[in-house]
């Protein structure tokens, strides 16, 4: 009856649904707020099917990008009631190669970019394959968070970071002056990189040892790119990978 009554709402005053259709306004509101409560764990279920990687924050603007308005607190009870909270699993990765070569300041500390190719970003990370690792380098540019440059390769060569780089150059074409900002990983000293840098006028700026948060921006997109594509996807080849 109320759901009939609920199918006149646009049409008639609640006060003459009510008299109409003999129930009170306090239990059409309460049936009302039921049916929403239920369209809205269907609208979180079918976000965390999709995605499995968000967290509650990343799945309440996707909810009020759909038109729902909501907080953050409410999806997270909603979550932790359904039992759909995230926990990531920790996997041991690889070690990475020592090096006693001495690093570069942290120049892009600070470094707010107004424009593209002023500030540009690197990192080189790991992906599970078929019980083996494939390794993913890229260059971001920090104004438009854009990737730039990347390769991808089934070893730790310094050649994998050397095509990134090349790509994001041809690409771009910066004029001299830009900084170029990495960690302090082995790759990045490899004298063939740093001359290619030198050469376009680059400045060349590292993290500070044992701080990612100094280059969150690459620290993120990698995460983003293992929780959204990696991780969801069962890759056939190397080339389908690639592709």
């Amino acid at each position: 009856m109320i759901s009939l009554a609920f199918e006149e709402r646009n049409r008639l005053p609640l006060s003459r649904l009510a008299r109409l259709f003999r129930f009170s306004r306090t239990e059409f509101y309460r049936e009302t707020a039921d049916d929403r409560d239920r369209l809205l764990r269907d609208a979180i279920h079918a976000i965390a099917l999709d995605w499995p990687c968000y967290g509650y924050r990343t799945i309440t603007r996707e909810l009020r990008r759909q038109g729902w308005k909501i907080n953050e607190k409410r999806v997270r009870r909603v979550l932790r009631e359904e039992g759909l909270i995230r926990r990531p699993s920790k996997r041991r990765g690889l070690r990475y190669r020592k090096h006693d070569h001495p690093a570069y300041p942290n120049v892009a500390s600070g470094w707010v970019a107004t424009q593209v190719n002023q500030l540009w970003v690197a990192d080189l990370t790991y992906v599970h394959f078929r019980g083996r690792f494939i390794f993913v380098a890229v260059i971001l540019d920090a104004f438009s968070r854009r990737c730039i440059g990347w390769a991808l390769a089934p070893h730790f060569r310094n050649s994998l970071i050397i095509v990134a780089l090349r790509m994001a150059l041809t690409r771009r074409c910066p004029s001299a002056g830009f900084i170029h900002h990495s960690d302090r990983g082995g790759e990045y000293f490899e004298a063939e990189y740093l001359e290619t840098l030198r050469l376009r006028g680059a400045v060349i700026s590292m993290s500070r040892a044992g701080t990612p948060s100094d280059n969150a921006i690459c620290e993120r997109f990698m995460r983003t790119l293992k929780d959204e594509e990696v991780n969801l996807r069962d890759y056939l080849s190397f080339d389908n990978a690639e592709h």
